[in-house]
């Protein structure tokens, strides 16, 4: 299956589910290139960026997982190639 390269984008508002997303991170870990977190302290969030090299449909379920967790948005960017 061909693979892409994709960023998630993840806004953490509430840390009642960061153990769980840092265990859908850690499963995922086999595709994961690279992770960086700023914490916005004055607005009291967390931005994570994710950068991935997986098939589409890893891609997305990782995605998906991660938006179904309640206090945290993500979005996802795929390059064309």
């Amino acid at each position: 299956m061909e693979k892409r390269v994709a960023i998630i984008g993840i806004i953490v508002e509430r840390n009642g589910q960061v153990d769980r997303l840092n265990e859908l991170l850690h499963e995922y870990g086999e595709y994961i290139i690279g992770r960086m977190g700023l914490p916005h302290r004055e607005r009291g969030i967390n931005i994570i960026s994710i950068a991935i090299d997986a098939p589409q449909d890893i891609i997305s379920a990782l995605g998906g997982k991660i938006g179904r967790l309640s206090g945290i948005t993500s979005k996802t960017l795929y390059s064309n190639s």
